[in-house]
């Protein structure tokens, strides 16, 4: 595992050094021009919005948004690139987890949703793209994010039957019934300021689906 361990590491290092642009005033200017280019294209689309309105947002002129971003289209690559760095390293942390596989499916789904709620804006824009008409933003696969947890789901369930910790089920049945326990979460709380359901939501509907599953004592 020392690749990725090694990944591991580089990651937490990149992220300290990226906390610390982020407080100095320059990484201030960039998060404010991230958070006011996530918030009008979560409300109004992404071609709906234009430059101009985003830099009258952040309060700066339009060659300091050219500086850091280069583009409209430069800022919604970097406001999706930092949700799925985050995702793909919570899906590597799955895999050298420790504890029983019914914890460790519990724990996945807790963290993804988590990091969904803190990413909200971002998640809503990857909706209306990925699900409504097209908005000449570019291109991402988003279903490699989905496969990746597919797997992920999939490759737990799988050993918790393999060491009797579940019974001997449909895998890909298994991982269809979490993952949608998980996507019904994360639309409720897109569709309501209130979480109404809530990660303590998730994680009751959760222990339902997998006390179906798990080996008679």
């Amino acid at each position: 595992m020392p690749d990725k361990l090694f990944f591991k590491e580089a990651h937490n290092l990149k992220e300290m050094q990226k906390k610390k642009q982020s407080e100095s005033p320059k990484g201030q200017v960039r998060t404010l021009m991230l958070n006011s280019a996530g918030h009008l294209f979560s409300t109004k689309g992404y071609a709906a919005t234009t430059v101009r309105e985003i830099v009258a947002s952040a309060g700066v002129s339009k060659p300091v948004l050219y500086y850091y971003f280069g583009s409209k289209k430069g800022i919604y690559l970097e406001l999706m690139r930092g949700p799925f760095e985050k995702f793909d390293l919570l899906l590597l942390d799955s895999l050298q987890s420790e504890g029983s596989a019914r914890k460790k499916l519990l724990d996945l789904c807790e963290r993804v949703y988590a990091l969904f709620c803190e990413n909200i804006e971002a998640v809503r824009i990857m909706y209306s793209i990925y699900y409504g008409p097209p908005q000449g933003a570019p291109f991402i696969d988003f279903d490699v994010g989905h496969r990746r947890f597919l797997d992920a789901v999939r490759g737990l369930v799988r050993e918790g039957s393999k060491n009797g910790e579940f019974r001997a089920v449909n895998v890909d049945d298994a991982t269809w019934a979490v993952t949608g326990a998980l996507n019904v979460a994360v639309e409720v709380r897109l569709r309501s300021a209130e979480d109404v359901l809530g990660r303590d939501g998730l994680t009751r509907i959760l222990k339902i689906i997998l006390s179906g599953i798990e080996a008679s004592v």
